[in-house]
């Protein structure tokens, strides 16, 4: 029953990756993507259930299919795409631009016919547009003209916190709010500035009505579905069996604890990562929970962000408000939590998501949490019985753990972009992947967060001014965010399983 539920969640997740992403570059059917994805995962459930769990697959099994799904995946991506999105055979790249070969620069990925289209602005305005770049702060040598942009490339003679400013403020005054004004680097950390139109634009405006973003109702509803789905959830989680609750209808009451505790920890990780977003002027919706009827009783929540990180600075402090509040909550839940659990023997197989029967070992941060609640009376061989508010407090953690994964557009991806830039960025998150796929051989119950990661888009979006680097302080904070993400996902070391007598 436990592969069947891990299989739904991961079927879930990522067929609504494929359809928010892939599904935009290619017209291959997200479903026959969703199918190449998860054919590995079909395999080895029905395997299991074949087997009756009590058989592992052979290596072939476990290993081929791994090895050729993403090949297929990446095959059906590309003859789904459309020709008009190919680059023609052979043809030569010219020198006279670096970034036709930057998968971040905004003319990767068009077509040569495409780059001679009528341009964004007229003659006098190119010129208007020339003066707004000081000599002395951004020497301009080149205007190139893209379907979506405006590249201006030269180089960069001042420091890029004063260059920005300087240079969108110029701009400002001669197009007002027609265009966003990017500052990026090039693969090769070359800056370059892009003026992109700006869909929100006054003139853009007065011709379409704006869209609610703020839709409290909807927020209502979904909140409110997702209180019954975790309270029923919870009642589960209690013990409260289907007989005992159709008889009793009060005992409903029993998921209350789980169902709120889980709600105040999503919910304070979502509002942080809002308030965040409002108080650097990011439009942005609501905090949506997303309910199920299965498994923990809900999806979690999210936020969607409808306009760009003003700069890495922003995207740093919204991206970290999320895992550090949520985080906060957490702790003290879980230790409340852990005080109405209690100490039992050690399952024969001990797993992750055995509430009954929980190894505290399995994360070190729980273990050293565990023991501090327990004392001497948990252990060595001991396991916990988790209370539901426990059991809140130990998905939030996972919860934490998981958002601060530094792969593309997870909280940890843009906190390590905001650190290290994007293109480090991206190489940290492919170290992450196959980090995550070794330590899933190791230990099978890191199997679904490593297939989501796999399968995960590796980069986010940049900020406008992508290139003024954070200030020490931000700098520190993120490095204790990866080492928060090291001390819930790693067990505990043998080191101190014998001093703290586990």
């Amino acid at each position: 029953m436990e592969s069947i539920i891990i299989f739904l969640v991961l079927s879930v997740v990522i067929y609504f990756i494929i359809n928010k992403t892939v599904k935009k570059i290619t017209t291959t059917p997200p479903w026959l993507l969703w199918l190449a994805l998860m054919t590995p995962s079909l395999i080895w459930l029905g395997w299991q259930l074949w087997h009756q769990g009590n058989d592992n697959p052979p290596a072939i099994l476990l290993y081929l299919p791994l090895l050729i799904s993403p090949i297929v995946y990446r095959w059906l991506i590309q003859i789904g795409k459309p020709k008009s999105n190919q680059p023609e055979a052979k043809k030569p790249v010219s020198s006279e631009n670096n970034m036709n070969n930057d998968p971040f620069s905004p003319k990767s990925n068009l077509p040569p016919q495409q780059k001679s289209l009528p341009r964004p602005i007229n003659d006098e305005e190119e010129r208007a547009l020339k003066d707004c770049f000081p000599w002395g702060v951004y020497y301009l040598q080149k205007i190139d003209y893209l379907p979506q942009a405006i590249v201006c490339l030269g180089k960069l003679r001042t420091a890029p916190e004063k260059a920005y400013p300087t240079v969108k403020a110029n701009l400002e005054k001669v197009f007002q709010d027609r265009f966003f004004v990017i500052f990026q680097e090039t693969m090769q950390g070359k800056p370059f500035f892009a003026l992109v139109p700006n869909p929100d634009s006054a003139e853009n405006q007065a011709k379409q009505p704006t869209e609610k973003l703020t839709k409290p109702l909807t927020a209502l509803v979904l909140l409110i579905l997702t209180l019954v789905t975790t309270t029923i959830i919870g009642t589960e989680i209690d013990g409260v069996t289907v007989t005992e609750l159709e008889n009793n209808a009060r005992l409903v009451f029993n998921g209350l604890p789980y169902s709120l505790s889980l709600l105040l920890i999503l919910g304070i990780h979502e509002l942080s990562h809002y308030l965040f977003a409002v108080y650097y002027r990011i439009k942005t919706t609501l905090p949506y929970f997303i309910p199920i009827p299965f498994f923990l009783g809900t999806f979690g929540a999210f936020i969607s962000m409808k306009s760009p990180m003003p700069n890495r600075k922003a995207m740093f402090d919204v991206a970290l408000a999320g895992p550090l509040g949520g985080f906060l909550i957490t702790i003290p839940v879980l230790v409340w939590g852990l005080n109405f659990s209690g100490v039992v023997p050690m399952a024969e197989t001990p797993n992750m998501l055995d509430f009954n029967a929980l190894d505290p070992r399995f994360s070190l941060i729980f273990a050293i949490i565990s023991k501090i609640v327990f004392g001497s009376e948990l252990g060595v061989g001991d396991a916990l019985s988790l209370h539901p508010i426990a059991v809140s407090g130990y998905i939030g953690l996972i919860v934490t753990a998981l958002n601060l994964m530094p792969v593309g557009q997870l909280d940890g991806g843009h906190i390590v972009h905001a650190m290290f830039g994007q293109s480090k960025a991206v190489i940290i998150g492919q170290i992450t992947r196959f980090l995550m796929i070794l330590l899933a051989f190791v230990r099978g119950e890191f199997l679904l967060w490593a297939l989501i990661l796999l399968f995960m888009p590796i980069a986010d979006q940049p900020a406008l001014n992508d290139v003024t680097e954070l200030d020490n302080k931000r700098d520190f904070l993120g490095l204790l965010s990866l080492l928060l993400l090291i001390v819930i996902l790693f067990p505990l070391p043998r080191a101190l399983v014998s001093l703290l007598n586990l």
